[in-house]
């Protein structure tokens, strides 16, 4: 026999043996696999929404890093820009932590115009994914909280007019002065008047 037919039949011989194991392995019961787990909750059941979004913004002349809250639907001015959270969601302790917010950011320009720059989501866990990349100020989302040490906008609002209620109102009938123009040199009312007017 030569050396070419003795690969021949050999590989005969192996193209058989290939063609019976797949047919037995295809014919073979499939494995028993552990029963698969019930499905969890949809993660959106145990968010968490805040009314404080923590952000972080570096000044890229002075390098400075500056740690600010805002709360929901608030607008907080950052150098040129304007931070205005929308929703502030995150996680309960005991889980994976994932921590977003829908932020707005306008930027307000030489000429005093106000433009958006920036619409969507920031997340906490990722800052370079979408932070606000700006030529002088970047700004990206640290947390959300429930609580600041910043006074709620409301609070403030309700505050002023109890204060002012509170406290009587002095009015004095005002004395009529002659209009000064602003150039002309007033007299300092602590100094005794030293003209002659006679």
């Amino acid at each position: 026999m030569s050396f070419f037919n003795r690969i021949s039949t050999g590989g005969l011989t192996l193209a058989a043996g290939l063609a019976v194991s797949t047919a037995a392995f295809a014919a073979s019961p499939a494995p028993a696999t552990p029963a698969a787990p019930a499905p969890a909750a949809p993660a959106g059941s145990d968010r968490i929404t805040n009314p404080v979004a923590e952000f972080a913004g570096i000044d890229k002349i002075t390098g400075r890093i500056i740690t600010f809250d805002v709360y929901i639907d608030e607008t907080v001015q950052f150098g040129a820009l304007q931070v205005t959270p929308r929703v502030c969601y995150s996680r309960p302790q005991n889980e994976e932590p994932k921590t977003d917010s829908f932020v707005e950011v306008d930027e307000i320009t030489l000429d005093r115009k106000i433009r958006r720059i920036f619409t969507g989501w920031m997340f906490a866990e990722s800052p370079g994914l979408n932070a606000v990349e700006h030529a002088v100020y970047d700004v990206w989302l640290k947390e959300c909280k429930q609580k600041s040490d910043v006074p709620a906008p409301d609070a403030t609002k309700a505050d002023a007019p109890k204060a002012d209620a509170s406290k009587p109102v002095a009015t004095k009938p005002a004395a009529a002065k002659p209009a000064a123009s602003p150039d002309a040199e007033q007299p300092d009312p602590t100094q005794p008047d030293t003209s002659d007017a006679n």
